[in-house]
């Protein structure tokens, strides 16, 4: 059987992403982390090739925190695809821009918490 979480190949650049956290990223971890919504997040975890913004194994459920780059033809090509991935794992994902983390936090903790 394949591994699918967290593989080797991409292990540098999670930890990586993990030390340049933007700040939207950033203010979202501080209100994801130590289970402050009733389960464990994991940050920029790997499923498959791809590495998402955060995790919640326990509810199956990954949230991105997207800026400008995913509006683009490219990055919404590619945001397409890997979410087709990652759905077809039975794993849900939930997208907010910088503007909806940066300017409603608590409106994306709601929207989360009514995802789990």
């Amino acid at each position: 059987m394949t591994k699918l979480f967290n593989t080797k190949h991409n292990a540098v650049l999670r930890s990586e992403l993990r030390k340049a956290m933007t700040e939207p990223e950033q203010r979202l971890w501080y209100r994801l982390r130590n289970k402050q919504l009733g389960v464990k997040f994991r940050r920029q975890f790997g499923i498959g090739r791809y590495i998402v913004d955060f995790y919640c194994p326990e509810k199956r459920l990954v949230i991105e925190v997207d800026g400008d780059s995913h509006f683009s033809k490219a990055g919404l090509s590619y945001d397409s695809a890997r979410d087709e991935y990652i759905k077809s794992l039975d794993i849900q994902v939930v997208r907010f821009t910088n503007l909806d983390v940066m300017q409603n936090i608590e409106g994306v903790l709601f929207a989360i918490s009514e995802r789990l």
